[in-house]
């Protein structure tokens, strides 16, 4: 994989809105220049793509002005790094008008959780590692404070050139919604009881691939076809929105990940914090049932409970990286950077 040059103070970052337009809404507009200040608080300039901020209706008429806003910021030499304002549902018809030699010809940085996951695996396809990592709003910009976790892991994945290294738990977690209108609305932290072995011992390692359930509807009309090679000798990383996380949706996830022979494939499994704090124990039975039982994995490392994706603070997961789960002392840890 090529991994892309590292920030310095000065670099300037690309803000895009490659699924949903809502960045440019008056509503929350103050969210969006509240994560600007913040990226200017690292001594990073901040531009946005030229299409960005022109609202949800604009923009959900018009994937393709998504698209040459994404290609902009590849193209632009003076651009060293793209976030995702947002996630939301819609990448995925920015993918016609989407141009590889574009990309390929300017690795750089490419960050965002959520329905970003679509054009990861196209970067993924490329040769490219990119970082499912922080949103504008929904991370950076949240309300009250940048998290010091997730701003922590943000200043470490992309201006340190050194590997990432062991990701520790952090002390507190929320699966609160962020407010996007509503400045006054703060997000409630709960305790972080860290994460929970579901199976398996001892160390493995492999390279980073995953994302959200979303990776389950990717077929060749979507432009995004899933092989078994991808998950070949990986580390597979999943998470999910809390609103449809339930114990059918973990049985139709792993069922899924079976059916395929994508548990077959990988080396271990790390699952991002869901839902809310209730105990993970009915999910874990239902995960050992069919990985263990089922599909007789029952040597396959499985943890629950690190911070990223959809909740509050998060960690940068660089695609195509070297992790390394040990089932023994209960960590996980990235072993190679996630830039040059």
């Amino acid at each position: 994989m090529i991994r892309p040059e590292r920030l310095r103070k000065g670099d300037t970052i690309a803000t895009v809105s490659t699924s949903w337009g809502c960045a440019g809404a008056a509503r929350v507009r103050w969210q969006y220049e509240l994560g600007v200040q913040r990226l200017r608080e690292l001594g990073l300039n901040v531009v946005a793509a030229p299409n960005s901020m022109r609202g949800t209706s604009y923009l959900q008429e018009h994937p393709e002005a998504r698209a040459e806003d994404l290609m902009w910021a590849f193209e632009n030499k003076s651009v060293k790094a793209i976030i995702a304002n947002i996630g939301g549902c819609d990448s995925e018809r920015l993918i016609p008008y989407l141009k590889p030699d574009i990309i390929k010809n300017n690795p750089k940085i490419l960050c965002g959780y959520s329905d970003v996951m679509t054009l990861h695996f196209y970067c993924y396809r490329l040769g490219l590692s990119t970082f499912y990592g922080d949103n504008l709003l929904t991370t950076i910009a949240e309300q009250g404070r940048w998290h010091p976790y997730s701003r922590y892991w943000f200043e470490k994945v992309f201006f340190d050139p050194s590997p990432i290294g062991e990701i520790m738990p952090s002390d507190e977690w929320s699966y609160e919604p962020n407010h996007h209108t509503d400045p006054r609305r703060i997000r409630n932290y709960v305790k972080n009881e860290g994460c929970m072995l579901i199976q398996g011992s001892g160390k493995v390692s492999g390279h980073l691939f995953g994302g959200h359930g979303g990776l389950s509807e990717y077929d060749e009309a979507s432009g995004i076809s899933l092989q078994r090679e991808d998950f070949e000798g990986a580390i597979f990383f999943f998470e999910d929105i809390p609103e449809i996380w339930s114990e059918e949706y973990a049985r139709f996830i792993f069922e899924w990940l079976g059916n395929n022979g994508y548990l077959h494939a990988v080396n271990g499994i790390v699952i991002g914090k869901m839902r809310s704090p209730e105990p993970f124990l009915p999910y874990a039975r239902i995960i050992r049932e069919i990985v263990s039982e089922k599909y007789a994995l029952p040597q396959l490392p499985i943890m629950y409970g690190l911070n990223f994706g959809h909740s509050s603070p998060i960690c940068v997961l660089p695609y195509g990286a070297n992790a390394e789960l040990d089932c023994d002392r209960m960590t996980f840890s990235i072993t190679e950077s996630g830039v040059i």
